[in-house]
């Protein structure tokens, strides 16, 4: 009998078709092999940079024309409210303290348990600029620059916990150790600015996110490409050669050192690690002197200061923070590729220093939009005047939202990951322009949904970067900073 039957009646596999079919297979093996090396499958092939271990920020074409050259990732740690900021929903207003309609029997249960009443926004929304954008009075000094901004209404992202959403903002994956999207950038284009990092993580003056150095991280990258931290509220020493020691002497010792560091690589060539050493050790000795004084905003104007709020005597926070994005729209104006700018920290207690409104939303916002909203706004104006936005895209974004109702024993709202507004402006973007929405409470995307990997494979295009292609071979898998997924939302590309 040539097939053995099951005591099912089901044919159970015989030698002989157990050679025919693993022949098969190990062809198709051999053929996908042969067909990967030639480049004739269907994907195309990752695209490697060329890095010069000596050089590794040196600049580095892109794979196709970019629209922006920088990036200035402005991150609101905490989950801001959607819903009382950007997201204008009549329907809330209209059913303001009655049930949300769900399907019936469903129980509306989320991060910190069950939910009470629909709640209206906090603040009153109002129609800004000549588009006549609905934004709310939280935040009024960036409603007026509703008509620079480009909103995705529609984000939503994978995790309902602020250090997992956290690292999918930054990193792409919930799980730790991934690359971030500043040292992905990078690595893939180098920098302009050559005694200044490729990438700067600028934290907020309250504390660090949540996820602190994993927002910034290389992981698996090389480390070169890990982003430094540093802001103005901490100032950096002044390194500078004292005056005891002539010119000509420090001169003299550098070439020296030089000339040592050029004749251990040529006893070792080939040695990479060696050279990017060297290369990081140079590298440090530069920003020794040009990190203190891009950080040292003394020089600034006085009506540069109060156009960002600098000035402000009465509430130090705002000022503080809006040091911050002075320095930031200084590392731009230097060619510092990727600038990660955090509003909200967590030295100070989740709710006191950050955006995460659980328990008594109105007491905090109105303690965090005056200290985000000036600063920010100065900043775009400021990027705007001096010609820098039309090179620098402008990324505003936060981990998740929250929800349209209060939850059950307290006035603040819980997280919703479900749909939340980002929004961007500046190079390769429309100017006020609408994409996606969720449904009439803003609760859930419902129309164009997006993910947070569209948003990066969008980022990564206007600098001229194919996210499918962007990748690195680590533990036997092509890693890329989208994952599997991803595409890039050609209707907000100017």
């Amino acid at each position: 009998m040539r097939h053995a039957l099951s005591h099912a009646g089901r044919r159970m596999l015989d030698r002989r078709d157990f050679l025919q079919w693993g022949g098969t297979g190990l062809s198709g093996i051999a053929l996908a092999a042969l067909l990967h090396e030639q480049r004739l499958l269907a994907g195309e092939p990752p695209i490697r940079p060329a890095i010069d271990p000596a050089q590794p920020y040196a600049p580095r074409a892109p794979h196709f024309p970019a629209k922006a050259k920088n990036v200035l990732m402005i991150f609101c740690s905490g989950a801001l409210s959607h819903v009382d900021t950007f997201d204008y929903k009549p329907e809330l207003v209209r059913l303001h303290d009655t049930p949300m309609p769900t399907a019936s029997g469903e129980k509306l249960i989320t991060f910190q348990g069950e939910q009470g009443n629909l709640i209206k926004p906090l603040w009153e929304f109002k129609p800004r600029g000549e588009s006549g954008t609905m934004t709310s009075d939280l935040l009024p000094h960036l409603g007026e620059l509703a008509d620079e901004m480009c909103f995705i209404h529609s984000m939503t992202a994978k995790s309902n916990t602020h250090g997992p959403a956290e690292s999918q903002m930054s990193t792409g994956f919930t799980l730790d150790g991934f690359p971030s999207i500043g040292a992905w950038t990078t690595y893939a284009l180098g920098s302009d600015c050559r005694d200044l990092p490729a990438f700067v993580a600028i934290p907020d003056p309250r504390g660090v996110p949540q996820n602190g150095p994993r927002h910034w991280q290389s992981a698996f990258l090389p480390a070169v490409f890990q982003g430094t931290a540093f802001n103005a509220d901490r100032p950096i020493p002044n390194l500078a050669r004292p005056a005891s020691i002539p010119e000509s002497a420090d001169l003299a010792t550098r070439d020296f050192l030089r000339m040592l560091n050029d004749d251990h690589l040529a006893r070792h060539p080939g040695d990479t690690d060696l050279a990017a050493r060297i290369s990081a050790y140079e590298l440090a000795a530069k920003m020794q002197l040009s990190a203190a004084k891009v950080a040292d905003i003394s020089d600034e104007s006085a009506e540069t200061l109060k156009l960002y709020g600098a000035d402000d005597t009465k509430n130090s926070l705002k000022a503080r923070f809006a040091r911050n994005c002075i320095l930031a729209r200084r590392l731009v104006e230097k060619g510092v590729r990727f600038v990660q700018l955090f509003n909200g920290g967590y030295a100070m207690g989740e709710g006191v220093g950050n955006w995460d409104g659980h328990k008594k939303i109105v007491d905090q916002y109105a303690v965090h939009g005056p200290i985000l909203d000036q600063p920010v706004a100065g900043l775009l104006r400021d990027l705007k005047n001096r010609g820098l936005l039309a090179d620098t895209l402008v990324a505003f974004v936060t981990e998740f939202g929250r929800m349209p109702t209060f939850q059950k024993g307290a006035n603040g709202r819980d997280h919703n990951p479900a749909g939340f507004t980002v929004w961007l402006a500046g190079a390769g973007v429309k100017r006020a322009f609408h994409h996606g929405a969720t449904d009439e409470f803003g609760y859930k995307a419902v129309q164009d949904v997006a993910t947070i990997y569209d948003l990066h494979a969008t980022i990564l295009h206007l600098l001229g970067l194919d996210h499918t292609r962007l990748s690195f071979y680590n533990n036997g898998i092509e890693r890329r900073l989208t994952d599997v997924h991803g595409h890039v939302i050609e209707p907000i590309l100017a």
